[in-house]
């Protein structure tokens, strides 16, 4: 992150860190990449009566299935940790807390966003994070392939963690190894981390799609194939197989 020297970054992924896991596509790949750099790795998760919340039934199961991958990694997992976080949803009028068709607002952001969710999320995880000793927050937000969410972006999230650590007086570092990358890199990311297969891993048992949908397989995973969410997987699948094969025509 901005304003930290490599020694500085260095030392702090010697300690411990709590991954933002809501068991999809972007936290799980970013939960491999953790476990690959930090010593002590916790994970939290949110009910925010989110219409997905089929994503919670995949947590655990995504969860213990990516320590097993690496006898590296089930060392250095530790406790889960789950947040009701309902008031969010019952003030929350958009598409993933009510049964609305997914469109683009007035605002010109689709009404598949939640307002303040990474704001609280983040603030909620710092306060967890002080009481475990943890002085990583990392997530998988991602400013380069993304549905438009402000409180995804680079900026908000620096600007956040200078306002968390200044509020803990904790130096607390947030940490988003996906920020810059497109969904096919995160696919490459998740291929170079655990292979074949952590992206099996993940194509067939994470949850992405905004509807629930866990019914309809996909070469890139379960999903409706229509909703936003689902639309960003397929491509960044898409493009990730090309390259695999080395067609990148």
């Amino acid at each position: 992150m901005a304003g930290m020297t490599v020694s500085v970054l260095e030392e702090l992924r010697r300690g411990a860190a709590l991954v933002l896991f809501s068991g999809g596509q972007d936290s799980t790949t970013t939960l491999a990449w953790a476990l690959e750099h930090f010593e002590r790795v916790e994970t939290l998760g949110f009910e925010y009566g989110q219409r997905h919340n089929v994503e919670m039934q995949c947590r655990e199961t995504v969860r213990d299935a990516v320590a097993k991958l690496n006898p590296k990694w089930a060392s250095r997992l530790g406790p889960d940790h789950v947040l009701d976080m309902s008031l969010l949803g019952q003030i929350s009028d958009c598409a993933l807390t009510r049964d609305m068709e997914i469109e683009l607002g007035k605002n010109g952001l689709p009404n598949s966003f939640v307002p303040g969710r990474n704001l609280l999320f983040f603030t909620f995880a710092s306060a967890l994070a002080f009481r475990r000793g943890l002085t990583t927050l990392v997530g998988g937000m991602c400013e380069t392939d993304y549905s438009g969410y402000p409180d995804c972006r680079d900026n908000t999230l620096k600007s956040l963690q200078v306002s968390l650590s200044l509020g803990l007086d904790l130096p607390l570092v947030i940490e988003t190894p996906l920020m810059w990358l497109s969904k096919a890199q995160t696919w490459e990311l998740a291929h170079n981390l655990g292979g074949e297969a952590l992206v099996d891993l993940i194509r067939r048992e994470t949850h992405t799609c905004y509807e629930g949908d866990r019914e309809h397989w996909h070469d890139w995973g379960y999903g409706c194939d229509k909703c936003p969410a689902c639309e960003l997987r397929k491509k960044g699948w898409e493009e990730f197989s090309r390259a695999l094969k080395g067609d990148v025509a």
